[in-house]
């Protein structure tokens, strides 16, 4: 099973047991973290989204905390003596997911599919 979550204005394709890079959060290392954003479940053939979806989510333990290498960002005019260097170093925080809940189906909805069947 895998699902798409959202975090950090980024959207990223995550299973069990995956470790993943994400921007910074709000947690310490070794604390657990729910990311609620769920777009899409998937299972094999059978994807879910939208509604289906909306109070399905994935759980992480929070294993590293750091920065970046750093960018150079150069900008020059020319003939006009303008130089301008700086530096930037992203934050991030690595993830590992340690479980993807589905939504429970409501009775009416189980009801329906029965009486489709």
């Amino acid at each position: 099973m895998y699902a798409v979550i959202k975090t950090g204005g980024k959207q990223y394709r995550v299973q069990q047991g995956d470790v993943l890079r994400v921007e910074k959060l709000d947690a310490e290392v070794g604390k657990k973290v729910t990311f609620d954003d769920v777009l899409m479940l998937g299972e094999g053939a059978d994807i879910k989204v939208g509604a289906d979806v909306a109070k399905a989510k994935v759980s992480a333990v929070v294993t590293d905390e750091g920065r970046d290498k750093k960018i150079v960002v150069f900008k020059k005019r020319r003939r006009k003596n303008y130089r301008l260097t700086q530096g930037h170093r992203q934050s991030f925080t690595t993830v590992q997911i340690e479980k993807i809940t589905k939504p429970r189906a409501t009775a009416k909805k189980a009801a329906a599919a029965e009486g489709k069947e």
